[in-house]
């Protein structure tokens, strides 16, 4: 049997740690630890509460040592573009700020008089959104200079982590992609957009491939946790991960579904043209130096805002049983007033009325408002996709929590008239561990890693 490797999996509404091994050619994962996460109002700005996330971590490695299951490495996945600022003495400056926060608001405008939309699409291949890290970070030097001054790094969030546990600041290119500022050809970050933004050169560090070792625990994390460990950086960009772990042909687009819906198809090389461009499709990094080009559609953040909002009174389950007796209405769930409204309920109703639809009134007919737009969306961009690549893809391989939906995945069936896979349900932690066996050398590359997938999970298939 094979040695352990701890995947320590981050999403914005939840993370856990997972144990993986090889034992008789079957990857088997084992549960060590599953928490909430979540941001909150802090002064003027909407937060990540970086310390907990970091304390959860220590108590899910802690939880392996306990089990007597010590990992050989661990690697650290999250969402992408949000960061922490640290000074020449590896102190953080400040909070970490979460992308729904609206301090980016105009300042796309700003950068556009230094470097055009369309300049800045052509060398990075990045899909403006407006929690994009430039944004952010130039919201930083408006706000706050003095921060800005002060910082000798930044470090996207799974490097801060990783920083945490060892001491060694490490950038990773999968996670490096999603913050506008990567060029989509050099894979290196670009001087011109980083001159554009009038940010400093010194806190971009030198780029690192996934699978690439960053050092052992600090001796007081040692202690904490109770043993020593190589931390590995997997795609440190969780979608990446999942993408790695999506037991998918090339004749299949890939739907990573959770907080957002990630739809796209695994690439080799980017496309940078204007078609591109004003579809609003992304260029981000994939392991093996491919590229992952996308669509961003909000996700099913709207019915967890929902669901929320009517008091946590109906599982997940009950809502999509509801929606299924109702017919819904068509909103456009890309429309950035669904970012981080104060009533989500509110405002998928106003955009009802102001289109001139019935706005939807009861938890079913809501839910099915949600689940219509959303497979539209994913029928609408499938179209996009094949239009740009001049690629027919037959099937649609759906990953992560979302794929548990069934009545989700046979909306998008219908919606694309597509076949459907769903499933592995841990699609990124799965992929983190494959990074890390790869490195390792305990399985050779991606051809084996998907083949081990498809050996050991089970996945669902939905005809259209």
């Amino acid at each position: 049997m094979g040695q352990y490797y701890a995947a320590a999996d981050i999403g914005a509404s939840g993370g856990r740690v997972l144990l993986g091994r090889i034992e008789s050619g079957i990857l088997r994962l084992e549960e060590a630890h599953r928490f909430t996460n979540g941001f909150s109002q802090r002064g003027k700005y909407i937060c990540w509460d970086i310390d907990h996330i970091f304390g959860e971590i220590i108590t899910g490695l802690k939880k392996c040592g306990e089990m007597e299951k010590r990992p050989y490495s661990v690697g650290i996945d999250t969402w992408g573009v949000d960061y922490a600022l640290v000074d020449c003495n590896g102190s953080r400056l400040g909070n970490c700020v979460a992308y729904r926060d609206g301090r980016t608001a105009g300042l796309d405008d700003v950068l556009s008089q230094n470097i055009t939309a369309a300049e800045l699409y052509k060398i990075t291949g990045i899909a403006y959104q407006p929690f994009n890290t430039v944004y952010q970070l130039m919201a930083v030097k408006r706000d706050n200079p003095e921060i800005l001054a002060d910082a000798a790094a930044m470090l996207l969030m799974p490097e801060y982590l990783c920083y945490l546990l060892t001491g060694v600041k490490k950038h990773e290119y999968t996670i490096a992609s999603t913050t506008g500022m990567v060029n989509a050809l050099t894979r290196d970050w670009d001087p011109h957009v980083i001159r554009a933004a009038g940010l400093p050169d010194r806190i971009f560090g030198e780029l690192s491939p996934p699978g690439t070792a960053s050092g052992r625990f600090t001796a007081t994390i040692k202690e904490r946790v109770g043993y020593d460990c190589l931390d590995v950086l997997p795609c440190a960009h969780d979608t990446a991960s999942a993408v790695l772990a999506a037991p998918a042909g090339d004749d299949a687009l890939y739907l990573s579904s959770g907080t957002w819906s990630l739809l796209g198809a695994e690439t080799k090389e980017p496309f940078l043209n204007e078609q591109s461009r004003l579809g609003g499709w992304t260029n981000e990094g994939g392991y093996g130096g491919t590229y992952r080009f996308l669509k961003n559609i909000m996700g099913l953040w709207m019915l967890q805002r929902v669901r929320a909002e009517l008091g946590d009174k109906f599982s997940y389950k009950e809502l999509a049983d509801m929606a299924a007796e109702k017919s819904g209405v068509i909103i456009d769930v890309n429309d950035n007033r669904f970012l981080s409204p104060d009533n989500m309920i509110n405002e998928i109703q106003a955009s009802c009325r102001e289109n001139g639809q019935p706005p939807p009134e009861s938890p079913g007919a809501i839910a099915r408002c949600i689940y219509d737009s959303l497979a539209s969306a994913y029928a609408v961009s499938a179209g996009q996709i094949e239009k740009i690549t001049g690629k027919i893809y037959s099937k649609i391989a759906v990953v992560g929590g979302g794929c548990q939906d069934s009545f989700l995945s046979s909306l998008t069936a219908k919606s694309t008239g597509k076949i459907v896979t769903a499933g592995p349900v841990e699609a990124t932690a799965i992929g983190n561990i494959l990074a890390q066996m790869i490195s390792a050398g305990e399985i050779s590359d991606v051809t084996e890693a998907r083949a081990l997938v498809r050996e050991s999970f089970s996945v669902e298939t939905i005809n259209h």
